[in-house]
This record gives structure tokens, C-alpha cells and sequence, in this order.
């Protein structure tokens, strides 16, 4: 057995799941709707509440797809239950991000400012975080796959360099430092 596939899933109170024989799966909660088509050849049993997902046969397919699928639904669960948010850090001196419209404005040294408009089912806040004084944003939303893809969008606009560890970052994401020139030389030749 795949030791993430007999895992059972415990749904939390005002979630339920519906399962289709093609392979949609329709999982509302309090947060949203989320819906997914997977195997078809996944069974998945609703037990008061705990689901299971049950492999037919242990070919090296069913086998992939096993885990796969368990891992899938239980995303589903989570987001529509208490749903997914990375946060995000701006490093930088004068470095800004505001939120207008619910779009999210970033000044994070370009000559213009960068307008990110969110995918459907996101939601942006951005706050000055009173210790360092850098703006920090949340990128929030039910679906972990959005919520994860929106957040790398919004670090590409100015990737963390690393001599001086400025740009967008994750919270928890070490960025490796490196050293920058010694100049004992000068900038001429040779030393004197």
C-alpha cells in the first residue's frame, strides 16, 4: 500500500464531498467550492467523517496515482475548510507595496510601478511590518495550486539578489549571501 494513500482524511464539520464515476470531485466547505477531475479508476468512499481512497488493483499506474489522489482531495479539504496563504517579504530601501482596487501595486526600484492583478479566487493584503519597517504581503485563497502560483508570479517581478539581499522574497524562504568586491586595488592598477 502507499503509505500517503491509506492515509484516511478527516473532513472538518460543513464539508462535503462529492465524487463523480469519471473522476470529478466536488468539494464544498464554508470557504468555497473547489472541483477536480482525477482517475476515474480511484475509488473514494465517504465514511461519516472520514474519506478514503481505495486503489483497484497494485499495477504500477494504480500505484502512482494512489497517493496522487489522496494528496489532491485532502488539498481540496484544507482549502475549502481553513484555506492556504503564503506571505511574502519586501526588502529594499524605499521599496513600497500597496494594494488599490485589489490589485496589488509594487515600487520595488524600477523607473514605473508593477500592477498585479489577481487570479480568480485570490485575495491580496500588504502591511508595513512595524520591526523592520518593509512591507510584507499576503497572498491568500482556497485553492493551493493558484495560491502557490500567484505568489511565485509576484516574486518574479524583483527576485531576491544576493549581494545585498534586496527584492521579494518568501518568509521562509534563506536567501544564500554572497560577497561582493574587496576593492583593495583601487580602480586604477596596481597598489601603491
Amino acid at each position: 500500500m502507499s503509505r500517503i494513500g491509506k492515509q484516511p482524511i478527516a473532513l472538518p464539520a460543513g464539508v462535503t464531498v462529492t465524487a463523480e464515476t469519471d473522476g470529478l470531485v466536488t468539494v464544498t466547505g464554508p470557504k468555497g467550492t473547489l472541483s477536480r477531475r482525477v482517475s476515474p479508476r480511484m475509488e473514494i468512499k465517504v465514511e461519516g467523517t472520514t474519506l478514503s481512497v481505495v486503489r483497484p488493483t497494485d499495477s504500477d499506474d494504480d500505484r502512482a496515482q494512489h497517493g496522487l489522489v489522496r494528496t489532491l482531495v485532502n488539498n481540496m479539504v484544507v482549502g475549502v475548510s481553513a484555506g492556504y496563504q503564503k506571505v511574502l517579504n519586501v526588502t529594499g530601501v524605499g521599496y513600497r507595496a500597496t494594494i488599490e482596487g485589489g490589485n496589488l501595486v509594487l515600487n520595488v526600484g524600477y523607473s514605473h510601478s508593477v500592477t498585479i492583478n489577481p487570479r480568480p479566487g485570490i485575495t491580496f493584503s500588504a502591511v508595513v511590518d512595524p520591526a523592520t519597517r518593509m512591507p510584507v504581503i499576503t497572498v491568500a485563497g482556497i485553492d493551493k495550486e493558484i495560491v502557490g502560483q500567484q505568489s511565485a508570479e509576484v516574486r518574479k517581478v524583483r527576485k531576491p539578489e544576493p549581494y545585498k539581499g534586496k527584492g521579494i522574497r518568501y518568509s521562509d524562504e534563506i536567501v544564500r549571501r554572497k560577497a561582493g568586491k574587496s576593492g583593495k586595488a583601487g580602480k586604477g592598477g596596481k597598489k601603491k
